[in-house]
């Protein structure tokens, strides 16, 4: 019998379901488009999502590559993690580099320096380079309310925008992923994990995470209720005092505006209990770009931000 499944062999578990879920979102896109890519950027979502994708093509390798927007401010014990999982499973990797878009005009750099709002440009510059017609993203509905109301397939129009209007139902798992040239749809295989069901099915499979996922001690500053790392990108600013702290991060993106939660809490199951005791979602406790209006959320979303 599995391991996985619970003492009656014709009951799954919540985490099979949302297991099985996933795996058939990867089969369904690999047989409905012709360039898929997997947004990965070495934070927590984008492994269980390769790990899942691994699973669902086994022992083959997944037929598509990945892809990295990158900042420029990223996290250097991600970076080194997103390079050794490349290398070790021989996988390709594109990279969009926020920099070079900024570099060649582009883009603008902001004065806050965050620069997540900025890597909408070369997402859709690589998507339109590699002619990629599906996108997997590591969204989840529980992140905030603009991401709940995402299908699993997300039609995009050929600005990379998003129409509630055109959003097609998906009743019985199915998905519906016709698009006009030079439109694609973002995929969303963990669309009905929660942030505990993440850290749960890491458990489970003894997934490998980047430690800045658990306790450690790290130099950082306070800023709008927050501990944010110092980097180049413009922290700490005259007044804001850099202090040595015990602290991890519950979700991982741009330096400037991700930021990390005291805990101690250095192992998969401490981050558990952490997790199942907080009253705040992990958008809410560590993204300042995430503390916005739901009608803000939404315009975002629509210039293609998501």
């Amino acid at each position: 019998m599995n391991a996985h499944v619970s003492a009656d062999p014709y009951v799954l578990s919540h985490l099979d379901v949302l297991e099985s879920e996933g795996v058939h979102v990867f089969r369904e896109v690999a047989g409905e488009f012709e360039r898929p890519v997997l947004l990965f950027s070495g934070g927590k979502d984008s492994i269980v999502m390769l790990h899942l994708a691994l699973k669902a093509f086994a022992p083959a390798m997944p037929p598509f590559g990945l892809l990295h927007v990158d900042t420029g401010h990223n996290f250097p014990e991600v970076m080194a993690y997103r390079d050794r999982v490349v290398a070790g499973r021989g996988l390709r990797l594109h990279v969009a580099s926020v920099q070079e878009a900024i570099d060649a005009g582009r883009v603008r750099e902001r004065p806050d320096g965050t620069r997540n709002p900025l890597q909408t440009v070369p997402l859709l510059e690589a998507i339109g380079a590699h002619r990629f017609d599906a996108v997997f993203g590591g969204g989840r509905r529980d992140e905030e309310k603009a991401r709940a109301k995402e299908r699993v397939f997300s039609l995009r129009d050929e600005f990379g925008g998003w129409d509630p209007r055109r959003q097609r139902p998906e009743l019985w798992q199915l998905y519906n992923g016709r698009h006009a040239p030079g439109e694609h749809v973002r995929v969303f295989p963990l669309s009905n994990f929660t942030e505990l069901d993440v850290w749960q099915y890491i458990a489970r499979e003894k997934i490998e995470l980047p430690s800045i996922y658990f306790a450690h001690e790290r130099e950082v500053f306070a800023r709008d209720g927050m501990w944010l790392a110092p980097g180049d990108w413009g922290g700490p600013r005259e007044g804001e005092s850099v202090v040595r702290r015990k602290v991890r991060y519950r979700t991982v993106g741009d330096m400037s505006c991700t930021g990390a939660v005291d805990s101690t809490a250095a192992t998969v199951a401490e981050v558990i209990a952490e997790i199942t005791a907080s009253r705040l979602t992990e958008r809410g406790a560590s993204r300042a770009d995430d503390r916005l209006s739901e009608a803000a959320m939404e315009d975002r979303k629509r210039e293609g931000y998501f």
